[in-house]
């Protein structure tokens, strides 16, 4: 089955998952630096308001560390920015699910409130969906990369299986009718004259075993009538 090529990293899905990758980083690094220019505290659980969400210290530093892996992720390629950007979206729902039992508590070094929780499942739902877009599908096209980069690549869709012969038929093909050919035309060898004798017969017990059902049939259909009588 042949497919179209693309060069590496030109792929549409490819240049999904880098353009996503590079744009939440971005996002993670204006967050952050915006907590880092308002001189948030390190390690209070209060926080302060950042772009509508509670931030400190220790939250700008890890959006730092998150926005530069996404960023890292989207220069190196997309395969790499598709598992990182679906992992880190995997890290933001737990870490939404987690401070939601924190909240207000002094576990909650880095000061979330209900809108950071919100934020963070909401955001992981989606990276985690990007991140998979084009390589989790049953019914990949056949110019997707990660179709192409799987093992069974080669394996025709269901309905292409029924239009391909079983292996070695196409062989078994040629050569009988190679060997009837030389038959017709006298000058066959032992091999393929026991080959064309053999089909021959196969052929004649086909016919006799079709003639046998008919006949079988055709009695069966009269057998009422006979009894009636």
């Amino acid at each position: 089955m042949n497919s179209t090529r693309t060069r590496p990293g030109t792929h549409p899905v490819h240049i999904v998952h880098r353009v996503s990758a590079a744009v939440f980083g971005l996002g993670l690094w204006v967050f952050a630096g915006l907590g880092f220019a308002n001189g948030l505290a390190y390690f209070s659980t209060q926080g302060q308001e950042v772009l509508g969400l509670s931030s400190n210290g220790a939250l700008s530093t890890v959006s730092v560390v998150a926005g530069a892996i996404l960023l890292g992720a989207a220069a190196w390629g997309g395969p790499t920015a598709s598992t990182v950007t679906a992992g880190i979206g995997v890290v933001f729902l737990i870490s939404g699910i987690v401070h939601l039992g924190i909240l207000d508590t002094n576990f909650n070094i880095l000061a979330f409130q209900l809108s950071n929780v919100f934020f963070s499942l909401i955001a992981g739902l989606l990276l985690l969906i990007v991140g998979m877009y084009g390589r989790v599908s049953g019914g990949l096209p056949p110019d997707n990369p990660y179709r192409q980069a799987h093992p069974m690549r080669n394996r025709p869709y269901p309905e292409e299986q029924l239009n391909i012969p079983a292996q070695g038929e196409d062989e078994r093909e040629q050569e009988q009718l190679e060997a009837e050919v030389a038959m017709g035309e006298g000058h066959p060898t032992p091999e393929q004259q026991a080959m064309v004798e053999q089909e021959q017969a196969r052929r004649q017990g086909r016919e006799r075993a079709r003639a046998y059902e008919q006949a079988r049939h055709a009695e069966e259909r009269t057998s009422p009538r006979r009894t009636e009588t």
